[in-house]
């Protein structure tokens, strides 16, 4: 396995931290929802869930939707399902909201969770309120639109984005079903106050949690290049049509600049003077890398799959 040590400092100063503001709002709403749902990448199901949303949740039902499954490598999916249970966490759903798969069954579910749990009589007022929580892009916002379209037959209500912060605070509530009568609150992305590892934090980086030049596009590049080397994942080869799986980031971002036809005059200083030098865009070429593996055209990835049990 390669060496991170030596991106601890660079950790650091990614400052991966919780929004203790955007919390205090949740739990300041909390009073009037029925249930929680908690929205996490599919491809890292363990890693990078914030704990201190336990803390949130209180006594209130809980659902983890794990989202983005088209891009997840689900064949160990019952193993997942078991280690969550361990953990507590016995109510979990994978979903697709691009393509509104198992949208369906999130209502009936949580209606379920809500008449067996000791949510107090309110028969004058038959009305549901949701919260949806998680870190940054995750797909909370594309859930509420998803379930709109499923229920209501109507367009967005919430704003959604390929990169995280989209969601800044907690919104008025939303109706996502006519019946029953449900309503939803979109909040903003909170991250763990301290990650547990360097790898973990790497792993949130590749789902696009945080900003990639909050990390280095390049660093995220190579260990996205040693992930997919280590499970035997080389659809990369076949994409950028390269000669053969190569564990060296350098070759392979020149390789692919070379691809793309992406290049930049670097200044050479030579003994006659400044000499313009051509040379692959290695930071072009990390971000096309990362776009695609992000878009699932190098196939579906599970960055948890060391932490599923063996048995």
């Amino acid at each position: 396995m390669r060496d991170y040590s030596v991106w601890q400092k660079r950790r650091r100063e990614c400052e991966w931290t919780g929004g203790s503001c955007g919390l205090k709002k949740m739990q300041s709403s909390l009073k009037s929802v029925d249930c929680v749902i908690e929205v996490h990448d599919a491809r890292i199901p363990f890693s990078g869930r914030n704990p201190l949303f336990q803390e949130l949740l209180g006594l209130k039902p809980h659902l983890l939707v794990l989202n983005k499954m088209d891009l997840a490598d689900l064949t160990e999916q019952q193993k997942i399902v078991q280690r969550l249970e361990e953990k507590g966490l016995s109510n979990v759903l994978f979903t697709n909201c691009v393509k509104d798969e198992n949208i369906k069954q999130i209502v009936p579910k949580v209606m379920e969770l809500i008449r067996c749990s000791y949510r107090y009589h309110r028969a004058e007022t038959p009305e549901y309120c949701i919260m949806v929580v998680g870190v940054p892009n995750v797909g909370k916002s594309s859930l509420i639109n998803s379930l709109r379209r499923q229920h209501l037959r109507t367009g967005k209500a919430a704003r959604v984005g390929g990169e995280p912060g989209i969601t800044r605070a907690v919104t008025s509530r939303i109706q996502v079903c006519e019946r029953p009568l449900v309503f939803l609150l979109d909040t903003p992305g909170v991250l763990a106050p301290r990650i547990e590892s360097v790898e973990t934090g790497l792993k949130l980086a590749l789902c696009g949690t945080v900003l990639d030049h909050l990390v280095g596009e390049e660093t995220m590049a190579d260990y996205l290049l040693y992930t997919l080397n280590r499970h035997g994942l080389f659809g990369y080869v076949q994409h950028y049509a390269l000669a053969s799986a190569c564990d060296q980031i350098e070759w392979v971002l020149k390789n692919v600049a070379i691809k793309l036809r992406k290049t930049r005059k670097v200044k050479v200083l030579t003994g006659t003077g400044n000499v313009n030098v051509i040379q692959p865009d290695y930071a072009m070429a990390a971000r096309d890398f990362l776009r695609t593996f992000r878009s699932g055209l190098l196939g579906q990835v599970m960055l948890d799959r060391d932490i599923i049990p063996a048995c």
